[in-house]
C-alpha cells in the first residue's frame, strides 16, 4: 500500500474520484475548453494495447473496403453484359419463332401475340417482351393498359436488319433493352420485338464472394483483438486497472480530496497498523500527529472500536462513543490480509435532528391526511366526526367537537356565545368520563375553552390538575377526568370568515403532555376543519331553502275526488332538490287531470322552474285544453324562458324539461294521454296484470321546434291503477332503463288489491334500496266509474218550445236523486243554458246532469264553437242577465271545446253554500 495508497483518492464507495473541471482559478472560457478537450480525449485509446488495436482495425477495414469496391465494379460490368446478351437472345428467339411474322400480319396481332409474349417473359425471367408495329404502336405489353399506345423511340437501325440495344436507368434500377425486326418471307419488316432486362436479375458474384471476404476480415480482427487484450490485461494487472493519465491525476489530487471530506478515513494494513489517516479522523479520534505507522491498539481508542478495526471484518454504521462524540463506523476489507478501510461520521447532532425531523414529518403526514379525509361530505356532523377520527390517536388520545346550535341547522353564527352542542367525540377508549356527543355544554367564564373562543386563539393546558378555570366548570366531572388519566388539553376555536362556529378540544392521557410546539398543528387541523364545516353549513342552508321552496311549490294535500283515489310520493335527490313534480287537477264534468314532470338539474333554479311549469299547467288546465295542446303551450313557455335567460346573460338556462299529461273521465272511463320526452305510465289492471301502454313520445319541452304532439286514448276499467313516475325511479347509475322498467313491473305485480298509498310504498321499497342520485316523483291513481244512475242525458230539439219539457224531465230526475230543494236553481240554470244554445248555438244540442259527491253539474253541448261572455247589462237592456244569474247561482261555470262544438257547464254545490238569493240578485242588478 505504501506510497501508492497515499496517492490514490477514493470516494466512500471506493470509486475513483473524477478530475475537476479545470484549474481553480480558471475562467468560464478556459473551463469550457478544458471540458471539450476531456470529451475528445475520452474517444482516444489511453493504453498502448488500445492504440495498437486501433491501428490494426483501420488497416483491416481499408483492405476489406478496397477489395469490396473492386468486386462491385467487376460484377456490375459483367452483369450489364450478361443482361444485354439475355435480352438480345430472347428478342431474336421470339422474332424468328415460327408464326411470329404471320401473327403480326394478322387482323388482330394482339390476340395472337399477347399470350405467347407473356409466356416467354415469365419463362425467361425478363422484365417485358413487347411486340411493336413498324410504326411504333404496341401489340403486346405486361400491362394491358399500355397496349395500342405509341412508343416514341427510334428503331431505324432495327428495321434495317441490325439489332438495336440500349442501357438506361429505370424505376427498378439499371436495365438493358434489345430490339430486333421481324421480316416476312419477302424480306419486308412486318414488326419489331423489344425485350428488357434489369441488371439486378442477373446473379451477383459479389454476393458469393462477400462471406469469404468478411470471414477473412473477421479472423484478422479477432487475432488483432486477442493480441491487444493480452497486452492490455498484463498492463492493467500491473497498474491495478488504472491508466497512466488516471494515475498521474489521482496522485496529484488525492491529498486534497482525502482531507476535504467531512468523514474520517482510516487505512490499515493486514497487521492492524495505521497506514493513512485524514484530518477529520484525527479530529474525531483525537489522534497524535505521529499516529501513522503505529498499531491501532496503541492509539488509546475505545477498546470496542479498536477491536473492530483490527478484526478485518466488514461493518456498517456501528455506533461507538469517542469522548463526547457518537461515531458511526463503517469498515470494508480490501482483500485477504491486505488490510481494510474505515470511515467515521459524527452522528451526535444528526440524532437530535433526526428526532425533530421525525416529529415534523409525522405532523406533515397528519396535516396531509386531514386535507384528504376531512370534508369528504357536505354534512356538518360527519365533517366534525372526521376531524376527531384524524386526530385520534396520532395527535391526541381523545378529541371532542362542539358547534353553535344555529350552525347545526345551516344558520349563520349569532355572535359570541358559550352555549354549544357537542356533536362528535372519539378516543382510544369508550369509557372516558368526558361529555358524550349530543350534550349541550355551557362554558363558564375563566374556562380555557371560553378564553379561546373570546381571543380566537388556541389555548394550551399542560397540566389539567392545576387548571382552576377548567375544574370550575364541573368539579366532580373534572375530578373523574383527572383520575381517568387525562393530563393535558388543547382547545382551538373553529372559525371561518371571522365567525365562531364552534370549538375542538384535544386531550392526552397515554401520550406525553402537549407542548407549545403542538399548538401549530392543532390550529392547522382546526382551520381546515372549520372551512369544511362552514361549507357543509352553507350547503345545509341552501339545501334546506331549496327543499322548503320545492315543498311549497308541490301540492300539499291532493283533492278528494270521486273519479280517482290517489297516492303520491316525492323523494329529493342525494345531491339536493331537483325539478321533479306532480299534480292532480279537477276538471269540469267530474274529470281529472294527472300530470308528472321533470326539470333537468338540481337546486333553486330547477325548483323555481318547476313551480313556473306547475302554475302554467294549472292555468292551461283551467282553459280545459286537450293534452296535446297543453303540452304545445308548455313547449312555447320553456322556449320563452330560455330566451329571457339568454337575453339577461343568465347561464343557468333550462337544459331540458319533460311532462306527461293525462285526462281521465269517470263517466266514460276513457283516459287521454300525451307526453313530451317523459317515460310512459304503467297500468295495473284489476286482474293484477301490468302493462306499459304505448304512448307516442314528443321531444322534450323547449326543444320540440313546433313538432306536433300525439295523443292516445285508453278505456280503463274501474279499479285499474295508473302509475306515473319520473325517470329517477327506473334509471340509476350502472342500471339500464330497461332493467329498471322490468323491476318496476315485478314490483307492481306484487301489489294486487293494494291501495295507491300501499302501492307507492311497495314500489319505492323495491326500486330504491339506497338513496337515489336523482329526485323521484311517483303518482298512483286508482280509477273509479260513476254509477250510470248518477248521470242523466237528453237530446234537445232545436226549438224553444222544447225547453219546458226538458226542464220538467230534469226536475223529475232531481227529485229521484233526492235533490228537490235544488230544483228551482237548477231549472233556472239549465233554462238559461239550453235557451242560449237553441238561440245562438247549432245542432246537435244535448243536456247532461252529473251528480257528484258534493256537486251537481249541468252541461249543455251544441255544435258551434262560439263562447258566451259574461257582461253586466244596463238599465235599458232587455236581456244580457242570464249568464250573470248563472254565475251567481252556481259555484263555478265555464266553457270547454270539443271536436264537434262546445259545452257550457255550471257546477252547483249540493250543500247550498254557493246558492244565492235570486230576489236579492235581481234587486242588486237593478
Amino acid at each position: 500500500m505504501g506510497r501508492l495508497g497515499r496517492n490514490v483518492p477514493v470516494s466512500r464507495r471506493g470509486d475513483r474520484v473524477p478530475p475537476k473541471a479545470g484549474p481553480p482559478g480558471a475562467g468560464p472560457e478556459e473551463r469550457h475548453r478544458s471540458a471539450v478537450r476531456r470529451a475528445l480525449s475520452s474517444f482516444k485509446p489511453r493504453s498502448v494495447a488500445g492504440q495498437v488495436f486501433l491501428l490494426q482495425l483501420v488497416v483491416i477495414l481499408v483492405l476489406i473496403a478496397t477489395a469490396l469496391v473492386v468486386l462491385v465494379f467487376q460484377d456490375r460490368n459483367r452483369a450489364i453484359h450478361e443482361a444485354g446478351d439475355r435480352s438480345l437472345t430472347v428478342a431474336e428467339t421470339f422474332a424468328n419463332a415460327p408464326g411470329t411474322a404471320a401473327a403480326m400480319k394478322s387482323k388482330d396481332p394482339t390476340a395472337a401475340l399477347q399470350p405467347h409474349a407473356e409466356v416467354v417473359r415469365k419463362k425467361t425471367d425478363v422484365d417485358y417482351v413487347v411486340a411493336l408495329s413498324p410504326y411504333g404502336f404496341r401489340w403486346t405489353h405486361p400491362d394491358p393498359d399500355q397496349i395500342g399506345k405509341h412508343v416514341s423511340n427510334s428503331y431505324g437501325q432495327a428495321l434495317g436488319g441490325e439489332p438495336h440495344q440500349t442501357t438506361f436507368d429505370s424505376s427498378l434500377g439499371k436495365a438493358v433493352d434489345s430490339t430486333v425486326a421481324v421480316f416476312d418471307s419477302k424480306g419486308n419488316a412486318v414488326g419489331l420485338v423489344t425485350v428488357g432486362v434489369t441488371v439486378d436479375k442477373v446473379s451477383n458474384v459479389v454476393q458469393h464472394q462477400l462471406p469469404v471476404l468478411f470471414a477473412a476480415g473477421g479472423s484478422a480482427l479477432l487475432l488483432a483483438a486477442g493480441g491487444s487484450a493480452l497486452v492490455s490485461g498484463r498492463l492493467r494487472r500491473q497498474t491495478r486497472g488504472l491508466g497512466p493519465v488516471e494515475m498521474t491525476r489521482m496522485y496529484e489530487h488525492h491529498d486534497a480530496v482525502l482531507h476535504a471530506v467531512r468523514e474520517g478515513v482510516l487505512i490499515l494494513d493486514g497487521d492492524g497498523r495505521l497506514l493513512l489517516v485524514n484530518d477529520e479522523a484525527r479530529r474525531l479520534l483525537a489522534l497524535p500527529p505521529e499516529a501513522e505507522g503505529r498499531p491501532v491498539a496503541a492509539l488509546g481508542l475505545n477498546p470496542d472500536l479498536a477491536a473492530l478495526l483490527v478484526s478485518g471484518r466488514a461493518a456498517t454504521d456501528q455506533v461507538f462513543l469517542a469522548g463526547d462524540i457518537l461515531l458511526a463506523v463503517n469498515v470494508r476489507p480490501v482483500g485477504p490480509k491486505e488490510g481494510s478501510v474505515a470511515t467515521l461520521r459524527d452522528t451526535t447532532e444528526l440524532r437530535a435532528l433526526a428526532g425533530r425531523a421525525d416529529v415534523a414529518g409525522g405532523r406533515l403526514r397528519l396535516l396531509y391526511d386531514a386535507s384528504t379525509r376531512i370534508g369528504t361530505t357536505l354534512d356538518v356532523k360527519r365533517t366534525a366526526e372526521e376531524l376527531t377520527e384524524v386526530a385520534v390517536p396520532r395527535f391526541a388520545d381523545y378529541a371532542t367537537v362542539e358547534l353553535v346550535e344555529h350552525v347545526l341547522h345551516g344558520g349563520e353564527p349569532t355572535g359570541a356565545t358559550t352555549d354549544m352542542r357537542r356533536i362528535a367525540a372519539a378516543g382510544i377508549r369508550d369509557d372516558v368520563p368526558l361529555h358524550p356527543a349530543g350534550t349541550l355544554v355551557s362554558y363558564v367564564p375563566g374556562n380555557p375553552v371560553t378564553i379561546g373562543m373570546t381571543t380566537g386563539r388556541p389555548v394550551l393546558v399542560e397540566h389539567l390538575a392545576d387548571a382552576d378555570g377548567w375544574r370550575a366548570q364541573d368539579p366532580e366531572r373534572a375530578r373523574e377526568v383527572i383520575e381517568f388519566g387525562i393530563h393535558s388539553m388543547i382547545s382551538v376555536p373553529l372559525q371561518a370568515r371571522g365567525q365562531l362556529l364552534g370549538v375542538v378540544e384535544f386531550w392526552r392521557s397515554d401520550q406525553d403532555p402537549f407542548e407549545s410546539d403542538d399548538l401549530s398543528p392543532a390550529e392547522e387541523l382546526a382551520a381546515r376543519a372549520a372551512v369544511c364545516i362552514d361549507n357543509a353549513r352553507r350547503y345545509t342552508r341552501e339545501h334546506t331553502t331549496a327543499v322548503t321552496l320545492q315543498r311549497s311549490l308541490l301540492p300539499g294535500v291532493l283533492p278528494e275526488l270521486s273519479a280517482l283515489e290517489v297516492g303520491h310520493r316525492y323523494l329529493p335527490a342525494q345531491a339536493g332538490v331537483g325539478g321533479d313534480w306532480y299534480d292532480v287537477i279537477p276538471l269540469p264534468g267530474a274529470r281529472v287531470a294527472l300530470v308528472v314532470g321533470d326539470v333537468v338539474g338540481h337546486g333553486l333554479h330547477a325548483a323555481a322552474t318547476m313551480g313556473r311549469l306547475r302554475t302554467a299547467v294549472h292555468n292551461f288546465a283551467a282553459l280545459d285544453l286537450p293534452p296535446d295542446e297543453l303540452l304545445a303551450h308548455l313547449d312555447d313557455l320553456i322556449a320563452r324562458i330560455d330566451q329571457d335567460a339568454a337575453a339577461e346573460g343568465d347561464t343557468e338556462a333550462i337544459t331540458g324539461a319533460t311532462c306527461l299529461y293525462a285526462v281521465y273521465d269517470p263517466v266514460s272511463g276513457w283516459c287521454v294521454f300525451a307526453r313530451a320526452g317523459h317515460p310512459g305510465p304503467a297500468l295495473v289492471l284489476p286482474d293484477g296484470s301490468v302493462t306499459f301502454p304505448d304512448i307516442p313520445v314528443a321531444p322534450p319541452l323547449g326543444v320540440g321546434g313546433g313538432l306536433p304532439v300525439e295523443t292516445v286514448s285508453l278505456r280503463l276499467p274501474a279499479d285499474s291503477r295508473l302509475v306515473l313516475y319520473t325517470d329517477g325511479l327506473v334509471e340509476a347509475r350502472g342500471r339500464d332503463i330497461d332493467v329498471g322498467l322490468g323491476m318496476l313491473k315485478d314490483a307492481l305485480a306484487h301489489t294486487e288489491g293494494a291501495t295507491p298509498e300501499d302501492t307507492c310504498r311497495t314500489v319505492l321499497d323495491a326500486m330504491l334500496r339506497t338513496r337515489s342520485s336523482d329526485d323521484v316523483a311517483l303518482l298512483v291513481a286508482r280509477t273509479r266509474l260513476l254509477d250510470p244512475e248518477q248521470v242523466a242525458e237528453w237530446d234537445v230539439p232545436d226549438d224553444p218550445a222544447a225547453v219546458p219539457r226538458i226542464r220538467a224531465e230534469a226536475t223529475r230526475r232531481l227529485e229521484a236523486w233526492g235533490l228537490g230543494e235544488t230544483a228551482f236553481t237548477t231549472e233556472l240554470i239549465l233554462s238559461e243554458l239550453v235557451t242560449n244554445a237553441i238561440r245562438y248555438g247549432g245542432t246537435p244540442i244535448s243536456l247532461r246532469l252529473l251528480r257528484d259527491r258534493d256537486s251537481l253539474i249541468c252541461e249543455v253541448a251544441d255544435g258551434t264553437s262560439t263562447s258566451p261572455h259574461l257582461r253586466r247589462a244596463t238599465l235599458t237592456d232587455e236581456g244580457g242577465r242570464g249568464l250573470f244569474l248563472v254565475a251567481q247561482m252556481s259555484r263555478r261555470w265555464g266553457t270547454r271545446y270539443t271536436d264537434r262544438g262546445k259545452i257550457i257547464w255550471a257546477e252547483q254545490a249540493l250543500d247550498g253554500s254557493a246558492a244565492g238569493d235570486l230576489g236579492a240578485l235581481l234587486m242588486a242588478d237593478l
